[in-house]
């Protein structure tokens, strides 16, 4: 958990994917991983935590991102997803799925919706629910070959509003576009008076490897030259701030900051 003025943000996990890098890379080579070994679990698989973020902020009670559910999920990398266990850890921390307001999405990819709705009712029925507006059309309005999102969001489309570009959603959370990975990819802002800031940055990155290289391989996206373009843009800007960096791949969904170094940048994890 950390706290943003008067922002509070708790991790909340979903389920764990363990696989060799280079099945989650596939543009990687073993000898590439060898330079961050601190990155890997200490089997030397990689693991991609499933989950989201609580967060409470004034009369809001946010949650970011809503895992990809109890049925799984097969990835456009033919990765397997586990299904998970959201909403019980959300029980187990005291919270309620009625107790939410907001539901906010960084993009509509299947391990991010997974618990919007259950056999055509939302799982969360007094919130609204947030996205930009290009993913609800290329996601839900446009025919895609996986149809999951548009099954998990028409139970709950009468409680959605999108945002177009950046936008505040309310005092001191604004959501900003990062499109690449998704057309309507955005990164969840947080500000306190004082100056803090932290930043939830959906899959704009899948692990803080991808914020050390430029050149570093990233996946899953819908336009790879936007996603890079984006996605070094915003390591150049985080890079030797105090920004609190979280994202809901991160390995135990941990914030981290990203440090200036002589010859990379530097990930340094804040647990």
């Amino acid at each position: 958990m950390i706290t943003i003025g008067d922002h509070t943000i708790t991790p909340v996990l979903d389920s764990v994917l363990r696989k060799e890098p280079t099945t989650l890379y596939p543009t990687t080579t073993a000898a590439m991983w060898e330079a961050y070994p601190e990155h890997l679990a200490a089997d030397g698989r990689l693991e991609f935590f499933m989950g989201g973020y609580v967060l409470h902020s004034g009369d809001h009670l946010a949650l970011i991102d809503a895992g990809v559910g109890p049925e799984g999920w097969r990835a456009p990398s033919g990765a397997e997803i586990p299904g998970g266990f959201m909403l019980d850890n959300l029980r187990v921390a005291g919270v309620r799925p009625e107790d939410f307001t907001d539901v906010i999405y960084t993009h509509l990819h299947p391990d991010h919706i997974g618990w919007s709705s259950h056999d055509g009712h939302p799982l969360f029925p007094n919130a609204t629910y947030r996205c930009h507006r290009a993913d609800w059309s290329y996601f839900v309005e446009e025919e895609r070959e996986d149809p999951t999102a548009r099954r998990l969001l028409a139970p709950i489309a009468e409680r959605f509003e999108t945002w177009e570009g950046s936008e505040v959603l309310f005092a001191g959370v604004d959501v900003v576009s990062a499109p690449g990975h998704t057309p309507g990819s955005s990164i969840v802002v947080l500000s306190s008076s004082s100056g803090e800031r932290a930043m939830l940055l959906g899959d704009v990155v899948h692990c803080p490897i991808e914020l050390l290289d430029d050149e570093w391989a990233t996946m899953g996206d819908v336009d790879p030259e936007l996603a890079v373009a984006t996605r070094v843009r915003l390591a150049r800007e985080l890079e030797g701030t105090p920004t609190q960096i979280g994202a809901a791949h991160f390995p135990g969904l941990e914030f981290g900051r990203l440090l200036r170094g002589e010859a990379r940048r530097r990930w340094t994890s804040l647990a």
